[in-house]
């Protein structure tokens, strides 16, 4: 049948996103950040060049971090952030994590969201975007800061 095919790509990617929420969830609760960056570089390694991302990855991607993080409690936007960079990076395609800062804002908000090619994968809208301040760039291909 040619229905179960789609069905059990998603069920297989969702299943991933699931696992992966649970442990990056659990690692950032025992503020193991730099083990986790370690994590997400050196699946990014196993590929000499990244990928170009399509936007069809993408919103997979997208879609299955969303619906994993609502079964996980406390999946904050860094989680999801962080969840959907090891699972590009898993498939050779390069993203990063921003972590920035509402402008304007009273209360310290931080929020992250992971970017593609120039895309917003989760985190929120472009409009959302424009209102925040850049604190910090974490790419999956390269240690350290990354390009702007």
């Amino acid at each position: 049948m040619r229905w179960r095919r789609p069905i059990l790509h998603d069920a297989r990617l969702l299943f991933e996103a699931l696992v992966t929420v649970v442990r990056v969830r659990v690692d950032l609760w025992r503020h193991r950040h730099d083990a986790l960056r370690k994590i997400v570089v050196s699946n990014a390694a196993r590929f000499p060049e990244p990928k170009a991302a399509d936007r069809g990855t993408l919103a997979e991607i997208s879609w299955a971090v969303a619906a994993a993080a609502r079964l996980v409690p406390q999946a904050t936007c860094l989680t999801q952030a962080t969840s959907g960079q090891l699972l590009l990076a898993r498939r050779g395609i390069d993203s990063t994590v921003r972590l920035s800062l509402p402008m304007g804002g009273e209360e310290f908000r931080p929020h992250a969201w992971l970017m593609s090619d120039n895309i917003i994968v989760l985190g929120g809208t472009r409009a959302e975007f424009a209102r925040h301040t850049l604190l910090k760039n974490m790419t999956a291909f390269a240690q350290g800061e990354a390009r702007p």
